[in-house]
């Protein structure tokens, strides 16, 4: 297995001796709501004591119907996640979707994430690397684990080798994913660092007929797989009430059962840490 180094993000290191949790809600749905969600989180995460990069998005770019709520705009919304960041004093997170976006958003955000779809978008990589910040990329639904290398070779082309991808499953038939934990084996093996999204991956896209359904009870199912099988974190969008949210409400994670799911993927990592150094 080729050793990928470490990727420092903030104050948080993306595959070092910790697990990294990159945790929010779905979409920004407002500008007070998005506070509370990171006050919350942040305040769980520093009493469970895990490393937290903070996400949520300014925009949905790819909803399924047009009637779908999208988001609060990319100027707006950076604004604010900027001034999450320093007030609270984490690294935060957002996707962005054009070479434009990619620009602005590297002012003032930590990590700059590239959608599942958009993945191969060479434009949208270029000016991603070009800011300098960390990128993490989403595999598309579409692609084999070994399809990456490609991408890598993009970037670090263009002079930015701080990058790491996110498995969110693959394209299983119609309306459905399916998670394949060999995927994280096989691109840590050939030497990135890799983060598992649990809640994108119980997705079953467009299955609500104008909405994504999915099986968001399994979530944490699927994040102990990915702990036990070996990743360097885990992407788990989190909501005070899901069942409410103006997007993904199938999948999210309630914001009161997060304290529990950390202790046990904290305890799953350090036992596998432990029998792996042996």
């Amino acid at each position: 297995m080729v050793r990928a180094k470490p990727l420092r993000v903030g104050k948080v290191v993306v595959g070092g001796k910790r697990p990294v949790f990159i945790l929010g809600p779905c979409v920004i749905e407002s500008e007070k709501f998005v506070w509370r969600m990171a006050r919350k989180i942040a305040a769980i995460c520093a009493t469970e004591d895990v490393d937290l990069i903070f996400k949520a998005s300014y925009d949905k770019a790819n909803r399924t119907s047009v009637r779908s709520f999208r988001g609060i705009g990319a100027r707006q919304g950076c604004e604010i996640l900027s001034a999450i960041g320093r007030e609270l004093k984490i690294p935060v997170t957002t996707d962005v979707h054009s070479p434009a976006e990619a620009e602005d958003a590297g002012e003032k955000i930590d990590m700059l994430q590239i959608p599942a779809f958009l993945c191969r978008q060479t434009d949208l990589l270029h000016a991603a690397a070009a800011t300098g910040r960390a990128v993490n990329v989403k595999k598309g639904q579409f692609l084999a684990p070994w399809d990456i290398k490609n991408i890598a070779e993009k970037l670090s082309s263009f002079g930015n080798n701080k990058f790491c991808f996110t498995e969110r499953g693959t394209t299983f038939g119609y309306n459905n994913l399916v998670a394949d934990m060999r995927s994280l084996y096989w691109m840590r093996e050939a030497g990135y660092r890799v983060i598992f999204d649990a809640t994108h991956s119980v997705q079953r896209p467009g299955g609500g007929g104008d909405v994504t359904s999915g099986d968001g009870q399994l979530a944490p199912v699927l994040a102990r797989a990915a702990i036990a099988a070996g990743c360097d974190g885990i992407f788990m969008e989190v909501h005070e009430n899901p069942a409410r949210a103006l997007s993904d409400a199938a999948n999210q994670l309630p914001l009161k059962n997060l304290p529990k799911h950390l202790r046990m993927l904290k305890a799953l990592h350090a036992a596998v840490s432990s029998v792996l150094r042996t």
